[in-house]
């Protein structure tokens, strides 16, 4: 059982999530605006946040920049805003994911278990499990089953980010400067080349072909079992 804090001013998604999130064994607590919602973080400390970005006093975005400022909570934004320039603008101020409204149940109950179970760089394991598919740090090797990925250096850095963030959108801005450095800038065709060749290598070793999804215009996430 997680605490779940919802700040989401319609009082029809509240209920509805409250009774969504109750039945899959969450305790759940609600807010209607960022003031009353920020209170409720700093004061119940919940396991997971999901935020809405209309609010009616504090811009949602906003709300995300000030609770980033002293809180690491995990942070699902439901929003009704579709524009992906929204969606950058979420993660790269913290948010964990970003799921658009009308959104599907299962899905969203699956985004959840990810962000709850996601592994932090304070407890990170060595070797991530994900399936047939384990991704050892230490080594910088990744095998399916007994079977070693030929990956390059740069195809391993790659995975290793997206298998520490299991589940997690991350946006090409990340990944570049992750595995490339802060003077990547903005070369997103870097991505495109080693995403191809990576996925290719997966599929090869009988993993699914969608494991790794790209978001358009937003960046990459390796879908995780639901």
């Amino acid at each position: 059982m997680s605490r779940i804090l919802v700040i989401d001013d319609e009082l029809s998604i509240r209920r509805m999530l409250e009774v969504l999130l109750n039945g899959a064994g969450h305790t759940v607590s609600s807010a209607e605006d960022s003031s009353h919602g920020l209170h409720a973080l700093a004061l119940w400390k919940p396991d997971l946040l999901i935020l809405d970005l209309g609010l009616p006093d504090v811009d949602g975005l906003e709300t995300l920049r000030h609770l980033r400022e002293w809180s690491q909570v995990p942070v699902l934004v439901l929003s009704a805003r579709p524009d992906p320039a929204d969606k950058v603008a979420a993660l790269d101020l913290g948010a964990d994911d970003y799921l658009t409204k009308p959104f599907d149940a299962p899905e969203l109950l699956a985004r959840m278990r990810a962000l709850l179970r996601r592994v932090t760089a304070g407890n990170e394991t060595p070797i991530i499990p994900l399936g047939p598919l384990a991704v050892d740090l230490s080594n910088h090797e990744a095998r399916v089953g007994d079977c070693l990925l030929p990956l390059t250096p740069i195809e391993f850095s790659l995975l290793a980010q997206l298998a520490r963030h299991a589940g997690r959108v991350l946006t090409h801005a990340h990944l570049l400067h992750a595995v490339w450095g802060p003077k990547a800038g903005d070369q997103a065709h870097y991505l495109r080349v080693h995403f191809t060749h990576l996925r290719r290598k997966l599929r090869a070793a009988g993993l699914p072909a969608d494991l790794i999804r790209n978001e358009p215009g937003i960046g990459y996430r390796l879908r995780l079992e639901t």
